[in-house]
């Protein structure tokens, strides 16, 4: 099975040199390509991947012009890994919260589900170093979006994950152009509407050590609206979930 791990960067120049060395010390046999999609990061992260290249063939390297957001770096990623021969593909963080050690569970599980979530309110799944209101902000975003949509995951907002290119070729096939969060639950949104299977994997998700959260208060603000205007179609996603015979 071929995979690609596609990482978006902007000011990621501490956390990528060891985001590097956990991939390829973790998956020694599953060997995944790593892409990372750099938006013009100004501390220099894209000049260290390049370093990096030059001891790893599979590293890659996909400089964007500006910082255009979460959603349009993955949308690129993801575009540039449909052009080649992939089978799956993994999305993550660049700061290490998305610890690379669960990377061989998705992959397998993969082989199994078109979807296949890194959660941290599945059974076994935790947040560890993170300030109890931020802990509040996170339970309380993943219940009210899974109440108001129906959808059945319970980490709705996770970015670790893998898709089979199957089913990302036809998520991709809808305009999409969410950013944050909703970007992220949009994705498992258009997943159901296909009538992907998947399963959760649990994960102890760990607050950044180098760098800042990129996730401003507008982007917040706006995948809290994205979910409101999901609810309206609570009641198509559980007549697919029916037909799956998937809970909700």
């Amino acid at each position: 099975m071929k995979v690609l791990i596609v990482t978006p960067t902007y000011n990621e120049a501490k956390n990528i040199v060891l985001l590097h060395q956990l991939v390829r010390s973790e998956c020694v046999e599953t060997k995944p390509d790593i892409l990372v999609v750099d938006s013009a990061s100004p501390d220099g992260t894209a000049r260290v991947v390049r370093q990096l290249q030059q001891s790893d063939p599979n590293l890659f390297l996909l400089e964007q012009k500006a910082k255009l957001g979460l959603g349009r770096a993955y949308l690129d990623g993801m575009t540039w890994a449909l052009a080649k021969d992939y089978d799956c593909l993994i999305t993550m963080d660049a700061d290490i919260s998305h610890h690379p050690k669960y990377i061989n569970e998705l992959i397998h599980a993969s082989k199994e589900h078109e979807l296949v979530i890194g959660s941290r309110y599945a059974k076994g799944g935790k947040l560890e170093n993170w300030p109890r209101y931020r802990l509040f902000l996170s339970q309380f975003a993943n219940g009210y979006a899974r109440i108001l949509t129906g959808l059945p995951f319970h980490d709705l907002t996770s970015g670790f994950q893998c898709f089979r290119i199957s089913l990302l070729r036809k998520i991709l096939r809808y305009n999409i152009h969410t950013e944050g969060y909703a970007f992220l639950v949009e994705l498992k949104f258009l997943s159901i509407l296909q009538q992907a299977t998947f399963e959760e994997i649990p994960i102890i998700f760990t607050d950044r050590t180098y760098g800042d959260s990129k996730i401003s208060k507008r982007v917040i603000g706006e995948s809290m609206l994205f979910v409101m205007k999901l609810a309206s179609q609570r009641g198509r996603v559980k007549q697919i979930l029916a037909s799956m015979g998937s809970p909700t």
